[in-house]
């Protein structure tokens, strides 16, 4: 499955877990909270704003423009 078959919740999984991170590692150094995470991860969230996006990818270390292809 490639990237563009992805939801942005998958991409952030993958991203993460790439990273060692667990949700509540990411949701504290992002400053969100750890359900705001679960739900994006799930789906449950499947367009957060442009400013959640922007403070994952920053500690993610992505671009917001990878974790939206």
């Amino acid at each position: 499955m490639s990237k563009d078959q992805l939801g942005i919740g998958k991409i952030i999984r993958k991203y993460r877990r790439e990273k060692g991170m667990s949700q509540e590692a990411l949701a504290r150094a992002a400053d969100l909270s750890l359900p705001t995470i679960v739900k994006i991860e799930s789906g449950k969230t499947p367009n957060p704003t442009i400013n959640t996006i922007k403070r994952i990818a920053a500690v993610l270390g992505a671009s917001v423009d990878e974790l939206l292809k």
